[in-house]
């Protein structure tokens, strides 16, 4: 019987969140974020192509359904940025010399950021084209 209490005790204990390495995650995410803003212009671009995004979408009054791929697009955009920008990090930390599969690393990381901008730009086009069309015929 003992034995069992102590099982559960220390379950109990291990599913018990920790309330401050919740709160220094958040804190580290945060910071994460603020400093990759400020360190990568690209991604201070991609986050004012989603601001446009998000007005644009409210001024067409665009669908849940476009509503969702949009938002999932530019979430998948800024994260591959963060993760580049990470890859670049731990590249330049374990190769501070120019090598040749460093730059490789860093550029095809790089590569996946632009196909997914790509993408999502594509995407983009598809929903608020026929939208302007429509806004700019309604002008005439």
């Amino acid at each position: 019987m003992e034995y069992e209490e102590k099982v559960r005790k220390d379950v109990k204990q291990e599913l018990k969140m920790d309330r401050k390495r919740l709160i220094n995650s958040f804190k580290y995410a945060t910071y994460g974020i603020i400093q990759t803003y400020r360190g990568e212009q690209n991604l201070r671009i991609h986050f004012a192509v989603a601001l446009l995004v998000i007005v644009f979408g409210f001024l067409f009054h665009i669908s849940v359904f476009e509503w969702l791929v949009c938002l999932i697009l530019i979430a998948l955009v800024l994260m591959a940025e963060f993760f580049n920008t990470a890859i670049e990090y731990v590249v330049d930390l374990a190769s501070p010399s120019v090598h040749p599969l460093a730059k490789a690393a860093k550029d095809t990381a790089s590569a996946g950021v632009l196909m997914m901008a790509i993408i999502s730009a594509i995407v983009g086009l598809i929903i608020f084209v026929p939208k302007w069309i429509e806004w700019i015929g309604g002008l005439l």
